[in-house]
């Protein structure tokens, strides 16, 4: 699941913690009660401890947010684990559908992923979301763009120069009127999601 250094180990009085190193100096860091909590479900999960299928998947792993404090858990090696996780989850994933439904049905949801997403993106500079409302903010419009077309160009090329964690860490700066930021996120999901299924 993720290397010893970054598990979460189980003590003989039952409780759990982790290895990860603390923000230095006046950074914050993640709160490390809830980070060792995630990391003990997902151990469960992955494990079958918990007795149902499916009871985490590699979307809630990219989706998780923890609050920051000082004294927390450095983030870059927090995030380092989930990213490792991510994958872990969707190759899980993979497999079952591979073995359920065989390889030429997980191309052709492949495919159609593909799709959505180069439809999106194909779209005019400044009108590929849904913009906010005039008194909202959203992602600025130019620095969405320009990430899109590193994306469209790696589709062109069919290469895949970018990395996971590029797209999962990318940041926004926010403006009047800019992107819908739950419509940007979902196609970064499924960007991730195209990374992760078409490597060799």
């Amino acid at each position: 699941m993720t290397s010893q250094a970054d598990a979460p180990r189980t003590q003989q009085n039952g409780s759990v913690h982790t290895s990860f190193p603390l923000a230095s100096g006046s950074q914050r860091g993640y709160a490390p009660e809830q980070v060792d909590d995630f990391l003990a479900r997902a151990r469960a999960a992955y494990e079958g401890a918990t007795g149902e299928p499916e009871t985490m998947t590699a979307e809630e792993v990219r989706r998780t947010a923890f609050a920051v404090k000082r004294g927390g858990y450095a983030p870059r090696y927090v995030d380092a684990a989930l990213d490792r996780l991510e994958e872990v989850f969707f190759e899980r994933r993979r497999r079952a559908l591979l073995r359920e439904q065989g390889e030429d049905a997980w191309w052709a949801e492949t495919r159609q992923l593909l799709s959505e997403v180069r439809g999106r993106i194909q779209r005019a500079r400044g009108r590929r979301f849904r913009r906010r409302g005039m008194f909202a903010t959203g992602y600025r419009r130019s620095q969405v763009d320009a990430f899109l077309d590193r994306i469209s160009e790696m589709f062109e090329r069919r290469e895949l120069a970018l990395q996971p964690a590029e797209v999962r860490d990318v940041v926004f700066h926010s403006e009047w009127r800019g992107y819908d930021e739950d419509q940007v996120d979902a196609l970064l999901d499924a960007v991730v999601e195209l990374i992760l299924a078409t490597r060799r």
